[in-house]
Protein backbone atom coordinates (compact mmCIF):
# COMPACT_ATOMS: atom_id res chain seq x y z
CA UNK A 1 0.00 0.00 0.00
CA UNK A 2 1.20 3.63 -0.88
CA UNK A 3 3.46 2.94 -3.58
CA UNK A 4 0.76 5.03 -6.00
CA UNK A 5 -1.04 2.45 -7.83
CA UNK A 6 -4.25 4.32 -7.54
CA UNK A 7 -2.42 7.51 -8.60
CA UNK A 8 -1.09 6.11 -11.66
CA UNK A 9 -4.33 4.08 -12.67
CA UNK A 10 -5.87 8.33 -11.61
CA UNK A 11 -3.15 9.62 -14.24
CA UNK A 12 -4.09 7.32 -17.00
CA UNK A 13 -7.91 7.66 -16.24
CA UNK A 14 -7.92 11.51 -16.35
CA UNK A 15 -5.54 11.90 -19.20
CA UNK A 16 -6.94 13.73 -21.97
CA UNK A 17 -6.05 11.71 -24.91
CA UNK A 18 -7.63 8.42 -22.80
CA UNK A 19 -11.02 10.60 -22.32
CA UNK A 20 -11.19 11.24 -26.42
CA UNK A 21 -10.31 6.95 -27.19
CA UNK A 22 -12.68 5.67 -25.10
CA UNK A 23 -16.66 6.11 -25.78
CA UNK A 24 -16.78 6.16 -21.52
CA UNK A 25 -14.76 5.11 -18.73
CA UNK A 26 -16.01 3.69 -15.18
CA UNK A 27 -14.18 3.96 -12.19
CA UNK A 28 -15.47 1.17 -9.05
CA UNK A 29 -13.52 1.05 -5.78
CA UNK A 30 -13.66 -2.67 -5.09
CA UNK A 31 -11.47 -3.06 -1.75
CA UNK A 32 -11.55 -5.95 0.34
CA UNK A 33 -15.19 -7.26 0.34
CA UNK A 34 -15.87 -8.19 -3.49
CA UNK A 35 -19.10 -8.54 -4.57
CA UNK A 36 -19.99 -9.26 -8.22
CA UNK A 37 -23.13 -8.71 -7.55
CA UNK A 38 -21.97 -4.85 -5.96
CA UNK A 39 -19.55 -3.78 -8.20
CA UNK A 40 -21.47 -5.45 -11.24
CA UNK A 41 -24.60 -2.94 -10.32
CA UNK A 42 -21.81 -0.36 -10.06
CA UNK A 43 -20.31 -0.85 -13.61
CA UNK A 44 -23.76 -1.50 -14.78
CA UNK A 45 -25.00 2.32 -13.19
CA UNK A 46 -22.51 4.52 -14.50
CA UNK A 47 -22.33 2.67 -18.06
CA UNK A 48 -25.87 3.85 -18.15
CA UNK A 49 -25.23 7.29 -16.87
CA UNK A 50 -22.95 7.51 -19.37
CA UNK A 51 -25.26 5.77 -21.91
CA UNK A 52 -28.02 8.90 -23.01
CA UNK A 53 -30.54 6.54 -25.23
CA UNK A 54 -30.47 4.32 -21.73
CA UNK A 55 -33.20 4.61 -18.88
CA UNK A 56 -33.24 1.47 -17.25
CA UNK A 57 -33.25 1.11 -13.98
CA UNK A 58 -32.30 -2.64 -13.94
CA UNK A 59 -29.54 -1.51 -11.49
CA UNK A 60 -31.95 -2.17 -8.69
CA UNK A 61 -31.89 -5.68 -8.87
CA UNK A 62 -29.69 -8.51 -7.03
CA UNK A 63 -30.46 -10.60 -9.62
CA UNK A 64 -26.69 -11.11 -11.05
CA UNK A 65 -27.70 -12.83 -14.35
CA UNK A 66 -30.56 -9.74 -15.07
CA UNK A 67 -27.55 -7.33 -14.32
CA UNK A 68 -24.72 -9.06 -16.64
CA UNK A 69 -27.10 -8.93 -19.33
CA UNK A 70 -28.05 -5.50 -18.74
CA UNK A 71 -24.03 -4.57 -18.64
CA UNK A 72 -23.32 -5.97 -21.75
CA UNK A 73 -26.36 -4.97 -23.75
CA UNK A 74 -24.99 -1.38 -22.51
CA UNK A 75 -20.97 -1.96 -23.27
CA UNK A 76 -21.39 -3.90 -26.35
CA UNK A 77 -20.34 -1.87 -29.32
CA UNK A 78 -18.80 0.74 -27.27
CA UNK A 79 -15.27 1.47 -26.55
CA UNK A 80 -14.77 2.00 -22.83
CA UNK A 81 -12.44 1.64 -19.86
CA UNK A 82 -13.34 0.39 -16.63
CA UNK A 83 -10.79 0.58 -13.99
CA UNK A 84 -11.19 -2.25 -10.64
CA UNK A 85 -9.29 -0.31 -8.07
CA UNK A 86 -8.16 -2.29 -4.36
CA UNK A 87 -8.79 -5.65 -6.19
CA UNK A 88 -8.39 -8.62 -3.32
CA UNK A 89 -10.15 -11.40 -4.78
CA UNK A 90 -8.30 -13.82 -6.41
CA UNK A 91 -11.47 -16.36 -7.38
CA UNK A 92 -11.10 -17.00 -11.25
CA UNK A 93 -14.99 -17.76 -10.94
CA UNK A 94 -15.58 -14.88 -9.46
CA UNK A 95 -13.24 -12.83 -12.07
CA UNK A 96 -14.96 -14.65 -15.06
CA UNK A 97 -18.87 -13.61 -14.08
CA UNK A 98 -17.49 -10.18 -13.55
CA UNK A 99 -16.29 -9.29 -16.53
CA UNK A 100 -17.35 -11.92 -18.85
CA UNK A 101 -20.23 -9.41 -19.67
CA UNK A 102 -17.58 -7.35 -21.17
CA UNK A 103 -16.38 -9.47 -23.93
CA UNK A 104 -18.34 -7.86 -26.76
CA UNK A 105 -16.94 -4.24 -26.21
CA UNK A 106 -15.79 -2.21 -29.29
CA UNK A 107 -12.14 -3.09 -29.86
CA UNK A 108 -9.63 -1.21 -27.58
CA UNK A 109 -11.70 -1.65 -24.58
CA UNK A 110 -9.63 -1.88 -21.79
CA UNK A 111 -9.82 -2.84 -18.12
CA UNK A 112 -7.33 -1.97 -15.71
CA UNK A 113 -7.21 -3.34 -12.31
CA UNK A 114 -5.16 -1.91 -8.83
CA UNK A 115 -4.32 -4.86 -6.42
CA UNK A 116 -2.01 -5.43 -3.87
CA UNK A 117 -1.16 -9.02 -4.76
CA UNK A 118 0.43 -10.74 -7.59
CA UNK A 119 -2.11 -13.31 -7.48
CA UNK A 120 -4.95 -11.40 -8.01
CA UNK A 121 -3.07 -9.96 -11.23
CA UNK A 122 -2.37 -13.14 -12.19
CA UNK A 123 -5.68 -14.34 -11.81
CA UNK A 124 -6.63 -11.68 -14.55
CA UNK A 125 -4.13 -13.38 -17.25
CA UNK A 126 -5.52 -11.30 -19.94
CA UNK A 127 -3.51 -8.03 -19.48
CA UNK A 128 0.26 -7.66 -18.33
CA UNK A 129 1.28 -7.04 -15.05
CA UNK A 130 3.13 -3.26 -14.44
CA UNK A 131 4.71 -4.23 -10.60
CA UNK A 132 5.47 -0.64 -9.30
CA UNK A 133 8.13 -0.80 -6.46
CA UNK A 134 9.38 1.77 -3.76
CA UNK A 135 11.06 4.50 -4.81
CA UNK A 136 14.62 5.09 -3.96
CA UNK A 137 16.17 7.50 -0.69
CA UNK A 138 17.43 9.61 -3.50
CA UNK A 139 13.89 10.25 -5.32
CA UNK A 140 12.15 10.11 -1.61
CA UNK A 141 14.33 13.08 -0.40
CA UNK A 142 13.69 14.59 -3.53
CA UNK A 143 9.72 14.62 -3.03
CA UNK A 144 10.34 15.42 0.44
CA UNK A 145 12.54 18.69 -0.12
CA UNK A 146 10.30 19.48 -2.85
CA UNK A 147 6.89 19.31 -0.49
CA UNK A 148 8.52 20.37 2.84
CA UNK A 149 11.12 23.10 2.04
CA UNK A 150 9.07 23.95 -1.40
CA UNK A 151 12.78 23.56 -3.08
CA UNK A 152 13.65 20.45 -4.69
CA UNK A 153 17.26 21.31 -4.92
CA UNK A 154 18.06 22.02 -1.10
CA UNK A 155 21.19 22.09 0.11
CA UNK A 156 22.55 24.84 2.42
CA UNK A 157 25.40 25.16 4.04
CA UNK A 158 23.51 26.72 7.45
CA UNK A 159 20.97 24.01 7.38
CA UNK A 160 23.26 21.52 7.24
CA UNK A 161 21.48 19.49 10.27
CA UNK A 162 17.56 20.04 8.82
CA UNK A 163 18.60 18.32 5.98
CA UNK A 164 19.82 15.27 7.70
CA UNK A 165 17.03 15.25 9.87
CA UNK A 166 14.97 15.28 6.64
CA UNK A 167 16.83 12.40 4.87
CA UNK A 168 16.83 10.39 8.12
CA UNK A 169 12.73 10.93 7.55
CA UNK A 170 12.87 10.35 4.08
CA UNK A 171 14.59 6.96 4.26
CA UNK A 172 11.62 6.00 6.99
CA UNK A 173 9.18 6.24 4.54
CA UNK A 174 9.88 3.23 3.09
CA UNK A 175 10.21 4.46 -0.48
CA UNK A 176 6.87 5.31 -0.59
CA UNK A 177 5.13 8.21 -2.00
CA UNK A 178 1.81 8.45 0.47
CA UNK A 179 3.62 8.50 3.38
CA UNK A 180 6.00 10.65 1.62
Amino acid sequence: GGVGKTTLAQLVYNDEKVEEYFDFKVWVCVSEDFDVVRVTKSLLESVVRNTPSATSKVWESDNLDILRVELKKNSREKRFLFVLDDLWNDNYNDWDELVSPLIDGKPGSSVIITTRQEKVAEMAKTFPIYKLYPLSHEDCWSILSKHALENDEYHDSKNIALEEIGRKIARKCGGLPLAL
